[in-house]
């Protein structure tokens, strides 16, 4: 056979290419071999039908937080990646100096889906995250150092993509603008962006956004007041559009709390769409507001981003932002990565970081994925978030949030016989 797998008569759509057209893409060896607009059915071993699909490049999502069970706040990627279109994982700062190698170990090189990571400037990484226990792991400075994270980034040079700090009242507690200082060293020296998180002043909006060089990320760019790039006026804060003319790339990172409709409406009607559409995904957001980058992506359509620019925010530019042309692109020869989309109508609700809900009329769905020209259906319980089953709950403990995104351990303990675990 010529091909390994081929993807049969959807609608290509490859920003990188400037392509919008009915084509056939075939795969073999792990690469694209082929993109014509019929390619015999009989020539592959596997075809997928995407008749009435868009076809994509893999998609990226340039924040997530995939440290699973090595951190409180990681959602697993194998799990995500098939329903949510995603062939390549960026955490954003998970782990630091002092844990990154158990990241990679256990999880990085485990993993079926790519993952990359933001290096966190926090020596522990992020480490006291549910809602109960909320500890910034840049609330005491005598964590954060350049040398450490130099360090960890030069030997995790070809996982590594950049520099991740999380600035703020809460994360930060009284250090003030001192992480984001001791972030920017540390990707100076590695001559790496940084992506930076603002949460609650201090420091504000301007300390932080004038700091940031082209090419590094300001995520949470729709954040509601306080640090939200509009004003009391609705207009776009003139700190946001000089960062934006230098360089500067938006990310939505939408999360639990960073992403407003108010302030993306506002944005998108003066002209600031963002750079590159992440989700934010963790375990207190898996299950909504966020769900995953599919759903953030249908959020954005429905306040009126075109389709092709909403695919390239999650294919080229988050491929260019974190230096990976080899990535977020379906030409001949690349990686042989590609997501199946379906853009269903029907009435949607969804809702934002702060409560308040947008009722769309489209959505973007997943049939699957090929990941290094290996076809993974989106298939089984949970293969489309039910986007109404999402409402604010109460405080719940970080074993119970786990529980309900993992199931319960006891359950599975069956699994392991004859696999050689004890208890």
């Amino acid at each position: 056979m010529q091909f390994e797998l081929l993807i049969k008569g959807g609608r290509l759509i490859d920003p990188g290419s400037q392509t919008d057209a009915m084509r056939d893409v075939g795969f073999a060896g792990g690469r694209v071999t082929a993109i014509d607009a019929d390619i015999p059915a009989d020539r592959a071993r596997q075809v997928v039908d995407a008749s009435g699909a868009i076809v994509t490049p893999g998609l990226i999502d340039l924040h997530t937080h995939v440290y699973w069970g090595g951190t409180s706040l990681g959602v697993d990627a194998d799990a995500m990646a098939a329903r949510s279109g995603t062939t390549t994982f960026v955490d954003a700062g998970s782990a630091g100096a002092g844990n990154f190698l158990g990241f990679r170990r256990h999880v990085m090189e485990r993993s079926r889906a790519r993952i990359l990571a933001y290096l966190n400037v926090s020596f522990a990484g992020i480490f006291g995250f549910s809602s109960n226990v909320h500890v910034g792991e840049c609330s005491d400075i005598r964590l954060c150092d350049a040398r450490e994270a130099y360090d960890c980034g030069r030997e995790h040079s070809d996982v590594i993509v950049g520099m991740k700090v999380r600035s703020g009242r809460i994360a930060g507690g009284s250090s003030g603008i001192a992480p984001v200082d001791v972030a920017l060293e540390a990707a100076d020296k590695l001559q790496l962006p940084l992506m930076t998180h603002i949460d609650f002043p201090p420091p504000g909006r301007s300390e932080v956004i004038n700091r940031l060089r082209p090419g590094d990320v300001l995520t949470h760019c729709f954040k509601a007041f306080p640090n939200s790039p509009i004003d009391g006026a609705g207009l776009v804060r003139e700190d946001a559009k000089a960062a934006r003319a230098r360089g500067v790339v938006f990310d939505i990172g939408h999360g639990m709390g960073s992403f407003d409709f108010e302030v993306a409406t506002a944005m998108l009607k003066a002209g600031y769409a963002p750079d590159v559409v992440s989700s934010d995904v963790h375990l207190f957001c898996a299950h909504g507001p966020a769900f995953d980058v599919l759903v953030c992506l249908s959020k954005l359509l429905t306040l009126g981003m075109a389709l092709p620019d909403a695919i390239r925010a999650v294919t080229t530019s988050p491929a260019k932002a974190i230096g990976r042309p080899d990535l977020g692109s379906l030409a001949v020869g690349s990686i042989g990565d590609a997501a199946v989309l379906r853009l269903i109508a029907g009435s949607f609700p969804y809702v934002d970081a702060g409560g308040r809900t947008v009722v769309g009329t489209e959505r973007l769905v997943s049939d699957g994925i090929a990941v290094g020209g290996s076809w993974w259906a989106n298939e089984g319980a949970g293969r489309i978030p039910d986007l109404g089953a999402y409402v604010p709950h109460p405080p719940m403990s970080h074993t119970a949030v786990s529980v309900r995104h993992f199931g319960h351990c006891q359950a599975h303990a069956g699994s392991d016989a004859g696999h050689g675990h004890q208890h």
